[in-house]
């Protein structure tokens, strides 16, 4: 993007902000205006910026993650000071434990206020510190100018993260004589040429050539590194079995013989069983999660551990490492690839052909049409590998990842490490929004649905391709689930008292909304109103008795899960 140099024009702090925006390429911000950010709106008005008028500042956050997660661009939202910045946490924090590039500008009461408990003045930089990859308070215009480019930067750069910039409102009324802009930032990787790195990377190669029952154990940096087609190479070409997180999904294609699923807490079984064999855990941009390995001393206690990630903080955080680098994923996979050997590993794929068939993922009666993994199997068999789904985070959530054949990256948006209630309409919304040649489906739960309900207005304002299938059980399932199974079934505070009529709600918000009343044509009710254009909501109801299985109990190893056999 060319640079503006020699405009020579006389600007506040919210035109500039708004023009150093426009610089970086952003075209959409979502968001809500209040007193301390209305000077950024009113240069809004001349912006080719489209904004989009959420309706709780939480959403607007989680719709600039659904911009993020399946562009890999930086997604950007606005906030107003006070209650608008402390609505916004929730969806930074999640952005933060997920490695989610957003710029989160807040307004903030004018600077020569700060720190005198000012009409909706909260301290902003203090409460995001903790939160975020890196936060900014603007105390002059002219910092504007390095701030805003840097907060691009930052969030891409590295492993990808929220940058927060809090502006008080006498800085956006500040002027400037502007005669030189900054480019738009390009974030070019850095080269690995340093000869102990190039040499661990070759260490790492000879013990996979050595190993006889390696794993490769992959999250969702490898996504962010844009190193799908390196993961394939290098499993296909020294058969090594893929195990993924949650938020590794759609890294390796499912239909590949060498994919084993999703690994730990609701994994298969024989996924579980199999990492338990392992003699070699080849990690890629994971951070070894407690939901992913079980209790860590049990965790692969055979295994060597090699560790490859971007961020040096997650090495030897939790797991031990016999050889590790940090680096961007996809060079040091492109140095090492050329020294792993071509290895059948006949009897390591014997063995998980062994443990596929002792104890294979358990899929529900066809005829339990209502079966909540028989209606993501469906909805799996009508989108194609390009269309999006987005979760909520629940039962429904565990079923998806369980059960939906996510077959490329950055088609799978769920909130990993935060676990947020109330994540997945927004995030679909702004999936939507910046993939309008894609169906986008949300599936969420009663429980999780209520969280951000109110943002049904803002599909209704866009009329965006998005499907909303809500699986009602009347619960809080997986709180009902762990009551049952952990608490001696003592029930409390898991069950709505109320059933809310969603199709209702969903039409009284000016969205089309489908009760489903019956098994018998509920697949072909969910059919139709996918395949159609436009936003729908369909209400569908499930048993509240079902749970997801299998299941580790908490602090249990992975092997020591429950439930899933035949």
């Amino acid at each position: 993007m060319a640079n503006g140099k020699n405009i020579n024009k006389t600007m506040n702090g919210a035109q500039l902000l708004i023009k150093l925006l426009e610089l970086q390429g952003v075209d959409t911000i979502a968001g809500i205006p209040g007193g301390a950010n209305l000077p950024m709106y009113d240069a809004l008005y001349e912006s080719s910026i489209n904004h989009i008028l959420v309706r709780h500042e939480q959403a607007a956050g989680f719709f600039a993650q659904g911009v993020a997660r399946t562009t890999g661009k930086v997604g950007v939202c606005f906030a107003t000071s006070g209650p608008g910045a402390t609505n916004a946490l929730t969806a930074i924090a999640d952005a933060k434990l997920d490695s989610i590039p957003i710029v989160a500008i807040m307004g903030q009461v004018s600077y020569s206020l700060v720190g005198t408990d000012a009409f909706q003045e909260v301290d902003t930089y203090g409460l995001t510190l903790p939160i975020t990859k890196h936060n900014f308070l603007i105390r002059n215009i002219k910092e504007l100018i390095k701030v805003i480019p840097e907060a691009f930067r930052i969030a891409l750069s590295g492993r990808p993260g929220p940058v927060v910039v809090d502006v008080p409102k006498d800085v956006q009324l500040q002027t400037i004589e502007v005669t030189d802009l900054p480019e738009e930032i390009k974030i070019i990787s850095e080269k690995i040429e340093d000869p102990q790195t190039i040499n661990r990377i070759k260490e790492a190669a000879e013990m996979i050539n050595n190993s006889k029952k390696p794993v490769l154990y992959i999250g969702g940096g490898v996504i962010n590194a844009e190193a799908s087609n390196h993961l394939a190479e290098l499993a296909i070409k020294s058969n090594i079995p893929v195990t993924c997180t949650l938020m590794g999904l759609g890294a390796f294609p499912p239909e590949n013989p060498l994919y084993i699923g999703m690994v730990g807490m609701h994994g298969a079984r024989y996924t579980n069983l199999l990492m338990h064999e392992a003699d070699l855990i080849i990690a890629l941009g994971v951070r070894f999660d407690d939901r992913a390995t079980g209790k860590i001393e049990k965790f692969c206690p055979n295994a060597s551990i090699i560790h490859f990630d971007i961020d040096n903080a997650e090495i030897n955080k939790i797991k031990d490492t016999d050889i590790h680098v940090v680096g961007g994923l996809k060079e040091i996979l492109e140095k090492m690839i050329p020294s792993i050997t071509n290895n059948a590993r006949k009897e390591w794929l014997e063995e998980l052909d062994s443990l596929k068939n002792k104890y294979p993922f358990i899929m529900p009666s066809k005829s339990d049409i209502l079966h909540p993994l028989n209606i993501i199997k469906e909805i799996g068999n009508i989108l194609s590998e390009d269309d999006i789904v987005a979760t909520d985070v629940g039962q429904h959530q565990m079923w998806s990842a369980q059960g939906y054949p996510v077959k490329k990256p950055r088609t799978f948006l769920t909130s990993g490490g935060l676990g947020t209630m109330g994540f997945g309409l927004p995030t679909a919304i702004g999936a939507a929004l910046a993939n309008p040649d894609k169906t986008v489906v949300c599936i969420s739960g009663d429980g999780s649905i209520l969280m951000n309900i109110q943002e049904f207005a803002t599909l209704a304002d866009l009329n965006l391709n998005l499907k909303v299938i809500i699986l009602n059980n009347g619960h809080l399932g997986l709180v009902r689930q762990q009551q049952e199974l952990f608490y001696n079934k003592r029930f409390i505070a898991s069950k709505f008292a109320t059933n809310s009529d969603f199709a209702a709600i969903a039409n009284g918000f000016g969205v089309k909304g489908i009760k489903i009343e019956n098994a018998e044509n509920a697949l072909e009710i969910i059919r139709k109103h996918i395949k159609e254009p436009g936003a729908c909501v369909i209400d569908v109801p499930v048993s509240p008795q079902e749970n997801v299985l299998p299941i580790v109990p908490p602090g249990k190893a992975n092997y020591e899960m429950i439930g899933g056999e035949e």
